[in-house]
């Protein structure tokens, strides 16, 4: 069951982050940025191999008593819905690149993939 989903800009700073249980919200938020550094050190281990693949599952990055954080780095597949709604909001002439994302429809497809995933 999927309670939260993120989206990271590449300089490590959410984009976007939408959990379920909304009262939660900022322990979401610190497992995020404290994941950021295990996908940092799993990134950088992969050397060359990471531009090779066009999409990684790097596994269990941050487990807790309650929750297991799992990241991927992705480009395709995996997260198509994803990245296709992503692809979409940067298309968008009114979106500055690295803003955090407030579109009502990448809100609402991801809360769809939380939906589907239950």
């Amino acid at each position: 069951m999927a309670v939260c989903i993120a989206v990271i800009a590449k300089e490590n700073y959410p984009l976007y982050i939408r959990s379920t249980p909304t009262d939660s919200e900022l322990k979401f938020h610190y497992m995020v940025h404290t994941s950021l550094d295990v996908v940092d050190e799993k990134i950088s281990a992969m050397g060359k191999a990471l531009v090779d693949q066009r999409e990684l599952y790097l596994g269990l990055l941050y487990p807790t008593e309650d929750y297991k954080v799992y990241g991927y780095v992705t480009n395709s597949k995996m997260f198509r819905k994803l990245h296709n709604s992503y692809t979409d909001v940067m298309c968008n002439p009114f979106y500055n690149p690295g803003d955090r994302i407030q579109s009502r429809a990448f809100d609402n497809m991801v809360t769809s993939m939380m939906v589907q995933v239950c």
